[in-house]
């Protein structure tokens, strides 16, 4: 039997930026599901939207804008214990020089 995960509300810290956050989502195929992909600092939506689109939607059929303090965050761990792993993680941008080429259709990445 498979016990049922256990989630508690996060709450949301504030960011340190006084610019209201926006979370972005990105399809790139029409079959493909919604993916979060970051967030961005904008006053409004459309300057959101402008951002986003230069950051992460380049190639993306949809984008999505939620204001992050709209989102309500719920997790079996909190947002402390996550960071506390990522940081015991080795630096993977310090191992290799990554190369971006820019190609028709989705932009790929390389090692060097």
């Amino acid at each position: 039997m498979v016990e049922k995960a256990r989630r508690s509300r996060i709450d949301s810290a504030e960011r340190g930026n006084p610019t209201r956050q926006w979370e972005v989502f990105v399809r790139h195929e029409e079959s493909d599901p919604m993916r979060h992909v970051g967030s961005v600092a904008a006053a409004s939506a459309t300057e959101a939207h402008e951002h986003a689109s230069r950051l992460f939607g380049w190639y993306a059929a949809d984008l999505w804008l939620c204001p992050a303090d709209e989102v309500e965050r719920y997790s079996t761990r909190g947002l402390e214990s996550a960071a506390e792993e990522r940081a015991d993680e080795p630096d993977r941008d310090g191992d290799e020089p990554r190369v971006y080429e820019e190609t028709e259709g989705t932009p790929r990445v390389r090692d060097a």
